[in-house]
């Protein structure tokens, strides 16, 4: 195997043997890290489409599924907690960028911010 799969195995098979969803940051080697963290740079940044309703008063974004704290700390999220709503959003899957606009999200530019300004 290559390094980093080698490395990411590891963690992964310890996870299903704990029947674990995810492992604290603390926990993941060096290697392993170092590996999810470049996987976790090919992948879109937000899960924004630019139909942003917190913007709007709305507590949950009705375009992405974010909360108005996640829209509004996104970009001083860590990836860890980015991944950890990225899963949240993708396992509800009632926001628009899971129904009507999936599409749209499928197209969307991975810089997209978003939202109001500061918005991520």
């Amino acid at each position: 195997l290559a390094p980093e799969i080698e490395a990411l195995a590891e963690v992964y098979g310890r996870m299903v043997f704990a029947r674990a969803e995810d492992v604290a940051l603390q926990q993941m080697p060096a290697a392993a890290l170092a590996a999810w963290l470049a996987w976790y740079e090919t992948t879109p940044d937000t899960p924004c489409i630019a139909i942003c309703s917190t913007s709007q008063g709305d507590e949950w974004c009705k375009g992405c599924g974010r909360s108005f704290a996640e829209v509004q700390h996104w970009l001083a999220m860590s990836p860890m907690d980015k991944r950890a709503v990225w899963r949240r959003i993708t396992r509800e899957g009632v926001a628009l960028r899971f129904t009507r606009y999936a599409e749209r999200a499928a197209e969307r530019p991975a810089d997209c911010a978003g939202g109001a300004p500061g918005a991520g």
